[in-house]
């Protein structure tokens, strides 16, 4: 599940932003955080909280506080593809894990794979996402690869 995580969130995320100041890489990581976080109990669980992720965004801002301003910029990216992850996942429909603790402790057992189908399915959407979009970003230009790959900032083709 890992494309179809990274293709739509950072495509969503330029799209809805439009900010040369992201880090789309971290945008990347945050989208696979929920699923990172609960793998180990095989289920969807405290990575698939809002509360959670909303708890992260509120460390970032309050662990920001005087900072440099793109210290901050870069660090929101982190919760920013957290929540895109979690609306990838579709965490929003088993409110046991999504409102946890709010529901009570007990988050569910809601599995945090779909179907063999839904998955192959999921993943072809998005490497179709990200083949698109190197494409539009001119990632297939070294000198445009190189600037993702050092500083996270996509440049849309003309």
């Amino acid at each position: 599940m890992l494309l179809w995580y990274l293709g739509p969130s950072i495509i969503g995320v330029h799209e809805v932003f439009r900010s040369r100041g992201l880090d789309y890489r971290l945008i990347g990581l945050g989208s696979l955080l929920p699923l990172l976080i609960d793998l180990p109990v095989g289920h969807f669980g405290v990575g698939h909280s809002l509360v959670v992720a909303v708890g992260a965004l509120a460390v970032v801002m309050i662990g920001t506080i005087g900072r440099t301003r793109l210290l901050r910029r870069r660090l929101v990216c982190v919760p920013i593809g957290w929540m895109g992850g979690l609306l990838l996942s579709g965490a929003f429909l088993h409110d046991r894990s999504f409102l946890w603790p709010l529901l009570g402790r007990n988050v569910g057992d809601v599995g945090l794979l779909p179907p063999p189908t839904v998955l192959v399915l999921a993943e072809a959407s998005g490497l179709a996402l990200i083949a698109w979009s190197i494409g539009r970003f001119g990632l297939n230009r070294p000198e445009a690869r190189t600037e993702f790959v050092t500083t996270g900032r996509l440049t849309e083709q003309s």
